[in-house]
């Protein structure tokens, strides 16, 4: 297959995976409304998060396991599919548990796209880092899009209008199918086979487990601040639900432009020392998040998003490298956990915040980025062949 087929479907994947990450995005903008409409308090909506975040996060490793047996591309318009039908069912199903069962679909469906996602990303991006940059900034354009999207919609309809957000699935479906299709007869190495080209090098469990607990301490940061920023933001700066909104979209859009530094960085640096130096920035930019008063603290959002973000896809190659026998576990695990475990801990900020304050809740996450620098400060960049094609 030519490089510029490959190319066109590292956009085709990247389109679609911001179509399937509106729906992480939309829970999170969806708080507000729940909470005002409905009347759900701190631990409520952070049960919410929970219930989209746990089965998301508990099933991606499973999904990545199963496709490390038998490669399953066609779980990429399926998981779309299904991520979206659940955001759609949230404003007209009634009850506090059947809101929880249908953010828990969507959660099942974005677990389902991802580990299989990371997989086919990674051919179509020959190992590059900047392709795979292009690609997992997809999600953060989704991510950056729910916000707005979630408000149009529902600030004008209600939370009935929610059916209408079921409509990026349906697109996001059409796009990974058609990505799927390009790469799949790439001379009888396609996505949906293992092809003649798997590693031989051993897996290294303990560099991966290393990463892995940053990827998780990430999370709780960077779920904390989405779940509750919006909320938080109209505490500090004022202006009600569209300063929240505003402060929503510039974590997501904080978060796109440091996962194109990142790609960029990696091209020319050792990967480990980025994300080392990414980690470093994030503890002052997540303490000037939450401890900055007024509308300052705004730029401290962006910039807490854009140090978070640099890692992002740098660690799911990091992790594939690490484990190069099982990059479904590592794709499940790196892409999973980096953006839903965090949400098992949503809870406790919240209880917190009922408790006490919300800023009260928030402080501790400043702990987290020094934690993912222990974590990783003696990781090694992984010896990987050559790849042929690659850039």
């Amino acid at each position: 297959m030519s490089t510029i087929s490959k190319d066109r479907a590292v956009l085709l994947l990247s389109a679609g995976h911001a179509c399937v990450d509106v729906y992480q995005g939309a829970v999170a903008a969806l708080v507000p409304f729940l909470a005002a409409e409905r009347g759900y308090g701190y631990a409520a909506v952070s049960g919410v998060v929970l219930a989209a975040s746990l089965l998301s996060s508990v099933a991606q490793p499973l999904f990545g396991a199963l496709t490390d047996r038998r490669p399953a591309p066609w779980l990429l318009p399926a998981g779309t599919l299904a991520a979206g039908a659940g955001i759609a069912a949230v404003g007209v199903v009634e009850g506090y548990w059947a809101v929880l069962a249908a953010v828990a679909l969507s959660g099942v469906g974005v677990a389902a796209y991802h580990p299989e996602s990371a997989r086919v990303a990674r051919i179509a991006a020959r190992g590059g880092h900047t392709p795979m940059g292009w690609f997992s900034l997809g999600g953060n354009v989704g991510f950056a899009v729910a916000p707005v999207l979630v408000t149009a919609v529902v600030a004008g309809a209600g939370l009935a209008g929610t059916p209408l957000l079921g409509l990026p699935a349906v697109i996001g479906a059409l796009l990974c199918a058609a990505a799927v299709r390009r790469l799949g007869g790439a001379h009888g190495r396609g996505v949906g086979t293992r092809g003649a080209d798997a590693p031989s090098r051993p897996d290294d469990v303990r560099s991966f487990l290393r990463l892995a607990t940053a990827v998780g301490l990430r999370s709780v940061v960077y779920v904390g601040l989405s779940t509750f920023i919006a909320l938080y933001a109209q505490e500090r700066v004022g202006g009600g639900a569209a300063v929240g909104a505003a402060a929503l979209f510039l974590l997501y859009c904080g978060g796109a432009v440091g996962t194109v530094v990142g790609g960029r960085l990696a091209e020319r640096r050792d990967r480990v020392a980025v994300v080392r130096w990414a980690y470093l920035c994030a503890i002052v930019a997540v303490a000037g998040t939450v401890l900055v008063p007024g509308p300052a603290m705004l730029v401290f959002v962006a910039a807490a998003s854009g140090a978070l973000y640099v890692p992002f896809s740098l660690q799911v190659t990091l992790a594939q490298d690490y484990l190069p026998n099982r990059v479904g576990t590592a794709g499940g695990v790196t892409l999973g956990l980096a953006v839903s475990v965090g949400g098992v801990a949503s809870p406790a900020v919240g209880a917190v915040a009922d408790a006490a304050s919300l800023q009260a809740a928030l402080v501790p996450l400043i702990a987290l980025p020094l934690l993912s620098w222990l974590a990783v400060r003696r990781l090694r960049e992984p010896a990987v062949p050559a790849r042929p094609g690659s850039r």
